[in-house]
């Protein structure tokens, strides 16, 4: 992971090298250096076939002198989202823009209540972000709803010591938005018994669409054997709204042999975010890094499951929650043939 953060910190440094100073601060100006600072460090265009000079022929007209604010803000947003991308923002004093459709045009497939009352009857235990319990049968059921919660090694001790009599372990991450990659890496340390390989990053070597580093693996070790893993089969539950760092996690889990994935599409979002600013003081993210799985595929556009399932909304209303109780039927398959 250290190696991972100088990868990084080099990709910051590349990612602030223009001067706003190149720009006038009119609309017309703020809007060429946005368009050009992501046109620079911008990571997706190729894999994601964005012709960035024809949004540009687009959106560049619609900006004169005369453009206010709000108009400046509306047309900046409306060229940015032709990135298809989560990870970019537009930040004013009066709103912060955000591509809303990599998740919003899919199911949303998930309903704590449901899993509250009918699965958890308002029970289970709850630290750290993360809420476990033991279902019927010896399986084990863990939801941890964002990676922005820090996950302490001593609660993940607790946590698995409890869980340790089940067959089997659903880690349910459905909804998780993502939050940060150290705390994927400190969860992911407790299903692996050797150093493993965890990815690949690049980051951006020129001003050029194309221009990247060589990639950079990089690798998970396992936890202290003083402390308590996670040897049997796992399912993991995701939904669309699976994004960024949960997408890294799955990205990760995906590839060890005791694990299934159940449920919908991960959202996606493998490129590091970094931020520019633009002559008027408004702040622009962007993905500037790629970072891709132990086989080198990308994982930008989400992971797809190995067993589908939807939420089904009539079941939901008698209190069953579809979604789950397929990750509940693999899990007593899979404790089986373990």
């Amino acid at each position: 992971m250290k190696r991972l953060l100088s990868i990084l910190l080099g990709a910051i440094a590349l990612a602030g090298c223009h001067s706003i100073d190149n720009w006038d601060n009119d609309a017309p100006g703020n809007f060429d250096a946005l368009w050009e600072v992501l046109d620079s460090h911008y990571c997706f265009f190729q894999e994601k076939g964005i012709d960035w000079d024809s949004v540009y022929s687009v959106y560049r007209p619609m900006v004169t002198p005369q453009t206010n604010v709000t108009e400046l803000y509306v047309i900046c947003t409306a060229m940015l989202d032709e990135l298809r991308d989560g990870h970019v923002n537009l930040t004013t004093p009066f709103a912060t823009s955000y591509y809303k459709n990599w998740w919003s045009d899919y199911p949303q497939n998930y309903d704590s209540r449901l899993v509250e009352e009918h699965y958890l009857h308002f029970g289970g235990l709850t630290r750290g972000g993360i809420t476990y319990a033991m279902l019927p049968d010896s399986i084990g059921y863990m939801r941890y709803g964002s990676f922005s919660y820090g996950v302490g090694e001593t609660t993940l001790d607790w946590a698995f010591a409890l869980l340790s009599p089940c067959k089997s372990l659903i880690i349910d991450i459905r909804d998780n938005g993502g939050g940060s990659l150290a705390d994927v890496e400190t969860f992911c340390r407790r299903f692996i018994k050797s150093r493993t390989l965890a990815g690949y990053i690049t980051h951006k070597s020129g001003s050029g669409h194309g221009d990247f580093s060589d990639p950079y693996p990089y690798y998970y070790d396992p936890i202290d054997p003083m402390r308590i893993g996670w040897d049997k089969s796992v399912v993991i539950l995701t939904n669309r709204s699976c994004f960024s760092a949960a997408n890294n996690f799955v990205s990760f889990m995906s590839a060890l042999p005791q694990v299934t994935l159940v449920g919908d599409r991960t959202g996606g979002g493998s490129g590091m975010p970094f931020s520019s600013e633009i002559p008027c003081g408004w702040a622009v993210r962007f993905s500037g890094s790629p970072i891709y799985d132990s086989v080198m595929h990308l994982t930008e556009n989400g992971i797809e499951p190995d067993i589908h399932v939807d939420l089904d909304p009539e079941a939901a209303l008698d209190g069953i929650d579809t979604m789950l109780e397929k990750a509940i039927e693999v899990a007593k398959e899979n404790a089986v043939n373990s």
